[in-house]
């Protein structure tokens, strides 16, 4: 439909698979998955729930009548009684049970958790991938050197792979939190109105055990080994602002590394992908402007902007619960997972394509290097018995004239030049040249990359090679 608003996540940047875990089909099979586990597990615990009620259940977990619920909704204007009529309109002898003793969270809240879990897994696995994949790069460049910066201002010489690895590490920070955060899911569980688990304390005659067991069970039979100790009416909305934080981390990653292929791209360096019939600008026909690491920056942002909006909730749910969650919650976490998705898709698909222009990296290296080699130059007229300060004032004095005709005059670097011509440093041509060689400035660089890789970023891939492999492609 052209004339209604469609969110830009849905139609142009999110995948698939992630479009489909905050779909409504998705949802609403969950809300019958959830009744199904209550309904059997209060039938193993004694409730007078038949074989064929739960077999009737199960018959329709899949085909929801969804019009059903729709015109049920207006009338009721309850979106879980609606679709608890819809179910049992088709399972009318299971009727009588669907829902017995819960409250609207028990699906509603449990399916939100199931859903995020199941999105932050997914994000894992794209993750793992944008590291793989930044992990071959480095190895491929970790002996290229180039011009390093702080400041934005030229510094001592790194290598390309080097550099990306500090990329690399930052995405090993974001992955310890996906685990961690992973690994401390549960539900919220069977608890009732406000929490206090009233309503099936009633329904098992008191008996405590049974009560417990329920929630254990239903946990057990949606794959999850916990719950929530105690909750009010919901789970702690503070859960979502730690996946949203999780998300926000990934994005800073994100957003730090287009950056950097912005303004890399800018030096004419390290280029993103760029299709053949691609257009750069609609006035500037010769442009390549790097759309897809500017999309990651937009898109990053909005990931980091959205954190706050969970984190306001939580802060101002009163005591059991309040509303004023709900809205907020459909829009910023389905969001904020939509776009993080969207960041790792075109995360792979620049770092699959990255093109590195190795003579312009050793061009821009070589209108630095001779201000960097000049005190191993100065070293090496003191041995050649040099006095020092003169040296030193010599190379300063010079330094500034060649700088001056950088700046000023926009030829190129001469500095070598006139310490030759200067004839007080002993040296011949064949030996200051000996020294400006890049590899002789980049430290340990190509064996950090190795040990880096080999040490921590392989034990990652080791432990996800099921999920490695993926490639992006962008739809727009």
């Amino acid at each position: 439909m052209n004339n209604v608003y469609e969110t830009p996540l849905g139609t142009r940047y999110a995948s698939k698979e992630m479009l489909y875990i905050f779909s409504p089909d998705k949802k609403f099979k969950t809300w019958r998955k959830l009744w199904i586990a209550l309904a059997e597990a209060e039938k193993e615990l004694g409730i007078d729930i038949s074989d064929e009620q739960i077999e009737e259940l199960k018959k329709y977990k899949d085909d929801i009548n969804y019009e059903v619920a729709k015109e049920r909704e207006k009338v009721v204007r309850h979106d879980v009684m609606s679709h608890v009529y819809a179910y049992g309109c088709q399972a009318p002898t299971a009727k009588p049970i669907i829902h017995l003793g819960a409250t609207s969270c028990y699906v509603g809240d449990n399916t939100d958790i199931i859903i995020m879990t199941e999105a932050l897994r997914l994000i894992k696995d794209k993750l793992v991938n944008v590291i793989d994949k930044l992990a071959k790069f480095a190895l491929e460049y970790k002996d290229m050197p180039t011009l390093g910066f702080t400041h934005y201002q030229p510094a001592q010489l790194t290598t390309v792979g080097k550099r990306a690895c500090l990329w690399l590490e930052d995405l090993l920070m974001d992955y310890e939190d996906v685990v961690h955060q992973l690994k401390k899911a549960k539900l919220r569980g069977v608890k009732g109105t406000t929490g206090t688990q009233a309503s099936f304390l009633n329904l098992f005659e008191g008996n405590h055990d049974k009560v417990k067991e329920l929630d254990k069970s239903v946990a057990t039979k949606l794959g999850y080994e916990d719950t929530f100790p105690v909750t009010g009416q919901t789970y702690p909305r503070k859960l979502d602002s730690q996946m949203l934080n999780v998300l926000s981390t990934i994005a800073q990653s994100a957003y730090k590394f287009s950056n950097d292929i912005r303004l890399l791209q800018n030096l004419k360096e390290i280029e993103e992908p760029f299709e053949k019939s691609q257009i750069g600008s609609s006035a500037m026909a010769y442009k390549r402007n790097p759309m897809r690491s500017e999309r990651i920056s937009s898109l990053s942002r909005h990931i980091i902007c959205n954190a706050l909006n969970p984190a306001i909730t939580a802060s101002t749910q009163w005591f059991e619960r309040t509303l004023d969650d709900s809205a907020n919650k459909r829009l910023s976490v389905p969001e904020a997972f939509l776009a993080a998705d969207a960041v790792l898709e075109i995360f792979m698909n620049v770092v699959d394509g990255l093109v590195v222009y190795d003579k312009v990296i050793h061009q821009r290296i070589m209108s630095e290097l001779p201000f960097m080699a000049t005190e191993t130059i100065l070293m090496e007229g003191v041995k050649k018995g040099g006095d020092r300060q003169e040296l030193h004032e010599k190379i300063r004095v010079l330094s500034m004239e060649a700088g001056k005709q950088v700046k000023m005059e926009g030829k190129k670097n001469d500095l070598i030049e006139r310490i030759l011509a200067d004839g007080t440093f002993g040296m011949s041509k064949e030996e200051i040249l000996s020294i400006l060689k890049p590899e002789n400035f980049i430290g340990r660089a190509p064996e950090q990359v190795e040990d880096f890789i080999n040490n921590y970023v392989n034990v990652i891939l080791d432990e996800n090679k099921d999920v490695l492999g993926k490639t992006a492609e962008l739809s727009v």
